[in-house]
């Protein structure tokens, strides 16, 4: 049933903190969208996509009373919680270990047409395909995945200043094929 009614900020948070439901259903109705894609360009599975979207909110309104105007618009408090939500995903040893052995080509493309994609990436999994040796797997881990240098090395049972050289040594043919 779509939610009915145009709320001003101050009034939607005044309702929110006062745990009015239909102001919750609004700010729903209103939000899962954008807050959706944002999970969704960084955890690029639907449905866990769509698992964290339903945490956001529920942490949403929980916390409703912890939001400051004062700090930021309330779309940008939200999108804070989305956004910490799902890195703190990708960072959980589940998310790692089922992302471990996926190919590039696993990672790009899964956004539905209607979400906008990181145009800095147009073109770039395409070239990273092109490096040679493992550089192609340890730029995918450090830039696509958001890997640290430190969760390569141990992910890939190779030395800390090996994975360093060999990211640095990526990133200078990465160059010169751009």
């Amino acid at each position: 049933m779509p939610v009915t009614g145009n709320y001003k900020e101050a009034d939607l948070v005044l309702l929110l903190k006062q745990r009015d439901r239909s102001a919750f259903d609004y700010l729903y109705e209103q939000y899962s969208g954008a807050l959706y894609a944002v999970i969704l360009n960084i955890i690029t599975d639907r449905e866990t996509a769509s698992d964290i979207l339903q945490d956001v909110f529920v942490k949403i309104w929980r916390q409703a009373d912890q939001y400051d105007p004062a700090k930021g618009r309330l779309f940008t408090w939200m999108l804070n919680i989305a956004r910490n939500a799902s890195i703190d995903f990708t960072r959980g040893k589940q998310f790692k270990n089922s992302r471990k052995h996926l190919d590039i080509s696993d990672t790009m493309g899964h956004l539905p047409e209607n979400i906008p994609f990181d145009t800095d990436r147009i073109g770039i999994a395409g070239i990273v395909k092109r490096l040679p040796g493992e550089y192609g797997k340890l730029i995918t881990l450090a830039y696509f995945r958001g890997y640290t240098h430190e969760e390569i090395s141990k992910e890939e049972n190779i030395p800390l200043g090996t994975v360093k050289t060999r990211i640095r040594k990526a990133l200078i043919v990465l160059k010169q094929l751009l």
